[in-house]
């Protein structure tokens, strides 16, 4: 009973590590890879890694993207208050997820 109760507690705890939230983009550092994020009335700052995954939500499916997407998107001085979904871990961004606009994904 006791090590069922300790599997579930590391289950739960390492579940609370990894975060999903929807964010505004503040802006972005192309030479640091950093995104500063606004979630509520606080603003964060994340890096993206190599492994960061990129995603665009199309009407019907979810579309695998890259990072020249992603950075286009960000750093576009026409789009304001750029919405994401982030899942982070730790100070990393882990996948980026965001609706094409105008029905069209890369």
């Amino acid at each position: 009973m006791r090590k069922m109760l300790l599997a579930l507690f590391a289950l739960v705890f390492m579940a609370g590590l990894v975060v999903a939230v929807e964010v505004t983009v503040v802006s972005y550092d192309k030479e640091k890879k950093e995104l500063k994020v606004k979630e509520g009335d606080k603003e964060n700052t994340y890096k993206i890694t190599d492994k960061t995954k990129f995603t665009v939500l199309l009407k019907d499916e979810a579309k695998e993207s890259n990072y020249d997407t992603f950075e286009k998107r960000v750093t576009n001085p026409k789009a304001k208050n750029v919405k994401l979904d982030i899942t982070t871990d730790g100070g990393n961004v882990t996948e980026v997820k965001w609706k094409a606009g105008g029905g069209k994904g890369k």
